[in-house]
């Protein structure tokens, strides 16, 4: 290695490091232990036996260069120490490098790593003012990088592990819907509140609330989906029956928007493997085909385990919510007083509901039979 090699890799000493006495010491300290390595491996050469004596000769060798190697960066910790030319941080790099050929010199030599010991007077050691300090650039990036993940998924911490969660589970649950995005589509046509059945044909209403005309949604699927009771009807003042997720159809939409790859490409593919599922629970094969046309019920476990996330504004429109209905009871108690303050009684956002509810069909019929 070059001379000028420590002058170019060092970094630049800061407050904490050893002082360079410190580096030249612990440096000629690393190079005698290395030099003892050395001495112990040439005399393990001369009391071998002839059948050993090519690997401990090996040894040997490889302990003496480490060695010297040792030595060397000791006599230039000692000289970069005294060059006002030097960077500041050479001899403390130099004082690494003995130690780290140190250890090599008693590794090659067969002994105890003793000079590994030395790595605990080069560390740097932080004073209570520049520890004070790096907790509180970690405190800050901390809030940056939550300010940024805030900024981009609109949750905290908690509520993008649930998501994590929900998409884990979906990873296990999707396929065995045997669903397609076809179904999807169906779903979150549902969803709008704007699906509708007359006529013996599943549509999805322009608008909300007007039950007629609209694009036709696929009749097989909607059927399917409402007989496994992902979808529940509501009927409407004029007769008609507007569909609707049930809360098992909510969550089975979500985990599918979460894991899409575990949807069929095609309704056969999704059929076969429907059928591959079910074909050993019937012996009969209109038993088996009968049965494999059916839509399998999202799994009880994941429907309880799934969690639905809360944003950063659902969860400040259920503080504001909170606090109205805080200050209307307190009102209600015994007047509102300007000068006492209004207590807080949601104390943090309340978390929404796992399963979401639907005010809109409260007080309507919801039809159980079939659609047709």
């Amino acid at each position: 290695m070059s001379e000028n090699a420590c002058a170019v890799r060092p970094r630049a000493v800061t407050a904490g490091d050893p002082s360079p006495q410190t580096c030249i010491q612990v440096a000629r300290q690393a190079a005698t232990l290395a030099v003892t390595a050395a001495d112990d491996a040439m005399t393990a050469v001369c009391h071998s036996r002839s059948g050993a004596a090519a690997r401990m000769e090996a040894a040997m060798h490889a302990a003496h260069k480490e060695a010297v190697e040792a030595e060397g960066h000791a006599d230039r910790a000692e000289q970069y120490a005294d060059d006002p030319v030097m960077s500041t941080g050479a001899p403390l790099y130099c004082a690494r490098q003995a130690v780290d050929h140190a250890v090599r010199a008693q590794s090659a030599a067969g002994v105890e790593t003793t000079a590994a010991d030395l790595w605990a007077e080069l560390e740097r050691k932080l004073t209570a003012a520049e520890y004070a300090e790096q907790e509180r650039a970690r405190r800050q990036r901390e809030a940056e990088e939550e300010a940024e993940q805030r900024a981009a998924t609109g949750m905290d911490l908690e509520n993008r592990d649930r998501v994590g969660r929900n998409r884990y589970l979906a990873q296990g649950q999707v396929a065995e819907l045997g669903w397609t995005a076809g179904h999807v589509r169906v779903m979150e046509a549902a969803e709008s509140s704007r699906l509708y059945w007359r006529g013996g044909q599943a549509r999805q209403a322009a608008r909300h609330g007007v039950w007629e005309g609209g694009r036709r949604i696929s009749r097989e699927r909607t059927q399917a989906l409402f007989a496994a009771r992902f979808l529940v009807a509501v009927r409407q003042d004029d007769g008609t029956r507007a569909l609707i997720p049930s809360p098992m159809g909510q969550v089975a939409l979500e985990l599918a928007r979460l894991h899409p790859a575990g949807l069929y490409c095609a309704d056969r593919e999704a059929y076969e493997a429907r059928f591959a599922r079910v074909r050993r629970r019937h012996k009969r094969r209109d038993d088996q085909k009968a049965a494999a046309r059916l839509l399998p019920p999202l799994d009880f476990s994941a429907w309880k385990l799934y969690r639905r996330p809360v944003t950063l504004t659902e969860q400040n429109e259920q503080y504001e919510r909170d606090e109205r209905e805080a200050a209307d009871r307190w009102e209600d108690e015994g007047g509102y007083c300007p000068a006492v303050k209004v207590p807080n009684v949601a104390g943090t956002p309340a978390e929404q509901p796992s399963t979401p509810t639907r005010s809109w069909w409260s007080g309507r019929s919801v039809v159980q039979s079939t659609l047709w």
